[in-house]
């Protein structure tokens, strides 16, 4: 296997590295090839009779499957851990489930670790650590022959601790041994040019019983009022809205590459069937849902990666690691705004294949924490960033209902996060909308201006 140039390059220094010392930490963009990079590393090591097996740590089942798929074809035997096997892999949540003898591997054999989103393993001592980082601590940091971190988002200062982690003086920051950016990765024809679509309303009113207030922005919106962001993306015309802007571009792209997909991350179970139930329902769209509650979702996810189906709707389970390159579009509908999660979803469709248009559209609700993220993402070069309103004139009236008469629990599993959702829904509503308990606002909203669209394309030279 052909092996791109930053790959050849983190190799060749994680090699050198391994001289000194027993731990190497590489931070690249997502959709850069990270398990192909980590399995050429695997193999050079086996070949220099430096390790004996193989072990790699995820943080699901999904991933784990293309890290299987990788490593056996890279390293030409069976990555199963079954009789005969060079090694296996094992999500985080697994760890606690196995047992000294499996660890007393390490002991007996020089093994290489490799833990993928590394970001996920809090603590650099057991009175700092979170569950999965405690088992790395006890029974890896000084018993693996060599380890390897990967991380595919950078994490800023102020987060907790990871493991195996050196930091830098005076910031204290995490050292990375090898970095390969987005801004690079785009230069090389490694990842996709995103742009983000920002869409705002530059007119909305919000009645309650009592008085009117009109706001120019979302962020106004949400800022100056009571009404929540789960709300807003919950709300039937809101979402009509933005799934009509991702189908509209997702239409254009296929007209030159027709199996070019698009994905909705949703922010519950219930709000996934909603919006596949407009999308297939309103718009005609093929599409498919995976989420949690499935019995088989990694089934859902292959057939989606084979087939010519427009979109998948998910909750959850196609975020970091989960490799579908003909994904181009995506309408991000999630209640999680962290730029970890941010950068994970956006990297979803950023995986170059060698089809001509190689277009990577994400569209978001003009929310303040999304569209800081937005930018940073370009703050690599900000004199080059192009951003382009655009404004559509439809007035929506958007009713919210008053009162609740019936009540339903969903549970939502997403990047290691919990969301206890209650759905309240009136009879004339169709299909309901999805208000959590302690969020309900008893206010009627209207969209009376029209539709701007922040376009940041990532970037541009001119």
């Amino acid at each position: 296997m052909k092996l791109r140039q930053w790959q050849h390059d983190c190799v060749k220094k994680a090699l050198e590295s391994y001289q000194t010392q027993n731990h190497f930490m590489c931070l690249a963009t997502p959709g850069a090839g990270k398990t192909v990079m980590a399995a050429e590393l695997a193999a050079r090591l086996i070949a220099m009779g430096k390790v004996d097996f193989v072990l790699c740590f995820s943080p699901s089942s999904e991933v784990n499957e293309s890290i299987r798929a990788s490593f056996s074809r890279r390293l030409h035997k069976r990555f199963d851990g079954l009789m005969g096997a060079i090694g296996s892999v094992y999500t985080y949540q697994s760890m606690s489930s196995l047992t000294p003898e499996f660890w007393q591997l390490l002991h007996s054999h020089n093994v290489f670790v490799i833990m993928d989103e590394v970001h996920h393993l809090k603590g650099t001592e057991l009175n700092n650590a979170n569950a999965w980082g405690e088992e790395v601590l006890l029974n890896i940091q000084n018993q693996a022959c060599y380890t390897l971190a990967l991380s595919g988002t950078p994490w800023r200062s102020d987060s907790a601790p990871i493991v195996l982690s050196r930091f830098t003086e005076p910031d204290n920051t995490i050292h990375c041994d090898f970095v390969y950016g987005l801004k690079q990765a785009v230069a090389d024809d490694v990842c996709r040019k995103p742009n983000i679509a920002l869409i705002d309303n530059d007119k909305i009113r919000l009645d309650d019983e009592l008085e009117s207030e009109t706001f120019s922005s979302i962020t106004e919106l949400l800022k100056g009022s009571g009404f929540s962001y789960k709300a807003l993306i919950s709300n039937h015309q809101v979402m009509h809205y933005m799934l009509n802007q991702g189908i509209k571009k997702l239409e254009q792209i296929r007209q030159e590459t027709p199996f070019s997909g698009g994905l909705i991350v949703a922010s519950s179970i219930k709000h996934a069937k909603q919006l596949y139930q407009i999308i297939v329902g309103d718009f005609k769209q093929t599409a498919c849902i995976v989420t949690s509650k499935l019995k088989h979702p990694s089934h859902t996810i292959e057939a989606f990666r084979q087939s010519d189906t427009q979109w998948i709707v998910s909750v959850g389970m196609i975020s970091e690691g989960t490799d579908i390159p003909r994904l181009q579009v995506c309408c991000h509908l999630s209640l999680i705004k962290t730029e970890m999660h941010y950068r994970q979803v956006l990297g979803r469709i950023l995986r170059v294949t060698s089809c001509d248009a190689q277009q990577a559209w994400l569209f978001t609700l003009a929310e303040a924490s999304l569209i800081e993220f937005a930018y940073r993402i370009d703050q690599d070069l900000p004199e080059n960033a192009v951003i382009v309103e655009q404004t559509e004139q439809q007035e929506l009236n958007l009713a919210l209902p008053h009162k609740p008469i019936s009540t339903e629990f969903d549970h939502d599993l997403s990047s290691n996060l919990h969301f206890s959702e209650i759905s309240l829904a009136t009879k004339a509503a169709t299909p309901p909308l999805l208000i959590d308990i302690e969020e309900e606002n008893s206010y009627n909203l209207a969209l009376l201006g029209g539709y701007k669209e922040q376009i940041v394309r990532m970037f541009d030279a001119h």
